[in-house]
């Protein structure tokens, strides 16, 4: 239904482009950043396209420091995933291997609503920053195949647990298969895929992405 090239590390500098009269945005890791910041707030390529009125591909390139973006390009991301300028350019925090002694505590329903067209995502552990997976729980909205405009994909891999109800797992290079309550799936992420409810009510499923 839908559908990722060699490059160098960009230095962390501001450059003029001589064919644009836009200053050209080349912070260290800029890319780490963008994808660090979208994948907290559990959002894929293709719904920061719709926030921000970038095209997933452009996304793709920034992420992957492929190219650099203007000024303007940097206004539309931090509008789209509602941050300020600043936390776009700050870096990522550099985990050591030493035990952090983190912890967060969710009670049930006190999770951070994020809801999309097909799904309706409470967040967990959200006060956390810099996770090395994002824990969320879904209510799945949709019963139809037919209300997804493209398959779903990003970047990771994704571990699903059925909690409630059924589903219809979609994944592009296998066959569709039903889960039920206490079944679960791990797949890659990047290949195209997709969950409708097969239940009367809608059904309800644990997601881990790393």
């Amino acid at each position: 239904m839908s559908d990722k090239p060699s490059f160098l590390k960009p230095e962390p500098r501001i450059k003029v482009s001589k064919q644009s009269t836009e200053a050209m945005v080349e912070p260290l890791e800029l890319g780490a950043r963008v994808r660090e910041l979208r994948l907290s707030q559990n959002l894929t390529l293709e719904e920061v396209s719709q926030l921000t009125g970038l095209a997933r591909s452009t996304l793709s390139k920034i992420e992957n420091e492929q190219i650099s973006p203007t000024f303007s390009v940097v206004n539309k991301l931090a509008t789209g995933l509602n941050i300020d300028i600043p936390q776009l350019f700050s870096q990522p925090i550099k985990e050591t291997h030493h035990c952090s002694g983190r912890r967060d505590i969710t009670k049930k329903g006190e999770g951070k609503p994020h809801p999309t067209v097909t799904y309706e995502h409470e967040l967990l552990a959200s006060t956390l920053t810099n996770k090395k997976m994002i824990p969320f729980k879904t209510t799945v909205r949709t019963h139809s195949w037919d209300e997804y405009e493209d398959w779903v994909r990003h970047d990771g891999e994704e571990f699903l647990y059925v909690l409630a109800g059924s589903i219809m797992l979609y994944t592009e290079f296998y066959e569709p298969v039903e889960l039920f309550v206490g079944d679960s799936a791990y797949y890659d992420c990047e290949m195209g895929h997709a969950l409708i409810s097969t239940s009367d009510a809608d059904a309800e499923v644990l997601w881990v992405t790393a």
